[in-house]
């Protein structure tokens, strides 16, 4: 599994839990405040989008993780 992979993983778990723990709706809802979360995440994959500069990619090249290509 290459790193590329894994970010978008990482980023569709997050915004899926923390939409679960922000939305009212939710059986598991804790606060509204979660829904700040799904934002950082959503403005990290947009301007990694740009600059491509993202942090878990970072982090995974320091544990190994081979890049997409």
């Amino acid at each position: 599994m290459n790193a590329e992979r894994i970010v978008r993983i990482v980023a569709g778990f997050f915004v899926l839990l923390s939409l679960a723990l922000g939305a009212e709706a939710s059986p598991i809802f804790v606060s509204s405040y979660f829904l700040f979360f799904t934002a950082f995440v959503g403005l990290n994959l947009f301007q990694s989008g740009f600059t491509q500069v993202c942090p878990l990619n970072s982090i995974l090249a320091r544990f190994g993780v081979k890049g997409s290509c």
